[in-house]
């Protein structure tokens, strides 16, 4: 993708936008029937599901698609600010503020005369702030629990790191990485499923796998965004082998594993084609 030359400076413009879009929702909020009824448990599941919008705008790179979901987003956020400041309990103006004050606190090296040399002091002291702005008890006590578990994992991870418990070599984790697959195997080695134990077999699994988010940390891959993709790929490849199996007059059910394997494979060769097309762009 071509990179396009940086804006000019267009704050008069954006704060602009930023106003119209408050009065925007002042006047839905007082006119319209389902604006009116929203509040902020009602409007929640909603913003999920524009927040994985946007998240999937960004795996896609569509920046289109982006710029529209992010104004889904803001449009909810304001919501939210909005709700509030009809209870007289804040309003977006004590929202921004509140951030920029924390931007300002998080970021002595920047506003203040704390020196660091390099990105990984700017995410401990981060964190250390963070503690003490929070008077958390624990390092860990700011990762929220209904995360989802890949994700909670990589932020567990990270806030340890930022305490300063961390391996100190990618090869070392690997390591890790290979015992833990090597104790899942061992409770995993019955061959008959009775003789399991399904409990001791799920714990070792959530050992690996856990072990597995901390080496992708150390190499530099957001493993959520990484399944993501996979997923993503497993699902071009299925739907080619349905659509072709289709064309040749084959019903899915029909066909034999070895058969349905010709049409993945031909899937496989199109999206590897594909891939070094788009990296001669």
């Amino acid at each position: 993708m071509e990179t396009q030359p940086s804006m000019p400076n267009r704050r008069a413009e954006q704060l602009a936008a930023f106003g119209r879009l408050l009065d925007v929702l002042d006047r839905l909020r007082a006119e319209c029937p389902w604006d009116k009824k929203q509040t902020m448990q009602s409007l929640r599941h909603l913003t999920i599901e524009e927040t994985y919008e946007l998240s999937d705008a960004i795996l896609r790179d569509d920046l289109a698609d982006v710029k529209k979901e992010l104004g889904d987003v803001m449009l909810h956020l304001t919501f939210y600010a909005k709700i509030a400041s009809e209870t007289g309990h804040f309003d977006i103006a004590d929202v921004l503020n509140a951030q920029c004050e924390k931007l300002i606190f998080r970021h002595p090296h920047i506003y203040g005369d704390t020196t660091v040399n390099d990105e990984e002091d700017v995410k401990r002291n981060w964190e250390q702030l963070k503690l003490k702005e929070k008077g958390n008890s624990s390092v860990l006590g700011g990762v929220p629990t209904s995360l989802p578990a890949l994700v909670k994992a990589m932020r567990i991870q990270e806030k340890a790191r930022g305490a300063g418990f961390d391996w100190e070599k990618p090869e070392q984790v690997w390591e890790k990485v290979q015992e833990e697959l090597g104790e899942f195997g061992v409770e995993y080695a019955h061959t008959n499923p009775e003789q399991r134990n399904a409990e001791r077999a799920a714990a070792e699994f959530g050992d690996l796998l856990f072990s597995l988010v901390n080496f992708a940390r150390f190499a530099g891959i957001n493993p959520e965004e990484a399944l993501e993709r996979t997923n993503r790929k497993f699902i071009q490849r299925f739907q080619y082998l349905e659509t072709e199996s289709a064309r040749d007059g084959h019903r899915l059910a029909d066909l034999n594993l070895a058969q349905m394997d010709t049409y993945w494979e031909r899937a496989k060769k199109l999206n590897l084609n594909q891939q070094e097309t788009d990296g001669q762009k």
